[in-house]
């Protein structure tokens, strides 16, 4: 079993097929090639610990309202705004049951939770030899 933070969650997105992979010294959880959150539980900036569920703006006001405790990841944004990224800060008195209520959304197919990452562009032999010159 993962040794990530708040692996709870885990037990909550069961029958789900999960894949749990590292990213930024945290866990990010997929479920089939989407990235539904990621769990944090580190000594620097506290102030982004908890589950940093992946969305869209556009989901943000609806979320907030069934969240009411989400807000920004103030370590993604550096300075330059808003991300589409949300926090359900550890710290939070709902933080269990609003992630439990969160593994349930995943489980119900909730289309404001999850995003497909953005592929690696491969380079091509063509930007090498440009490089090379």
């Amino acid at each position: 079993m993962c040794k990530c933070a708040f692996d709870f969650v885990l037990d909550y997105l069961y029958p789900l097929e999960v894949k749990i992979k590292p990213m930024f010294g945290c866990h990010a959880i997929y479920v089939d090639s989407k990235i539904m959150f990621i769990t944090r539980k580190k000594p620097s900036h506290e102030n982004s610990n908890g589950i940093w569920i992946a969305t869209s703006y556009e989901h943000h006001g609806s979320l907030k309202k069934e969240f009411p405790s989400l807000q920004s990841v103030h370590v993604l944004n550096d300075g330059k705004g808003e991300t589409g990224w949300r926090l359900l800060h550890e710290a939070v008195e709902d933080f269990e049951s609003s992630a439990i209520r969160l593994c349930e959304l995943i489980k119900e197919g909730d289309q404001r939770i999850g995003k497909f990452p953005k592929r690696k562009k491969k380079k091509s032999a063509k930007s090498f030899l440009k490089k090379g010159k």
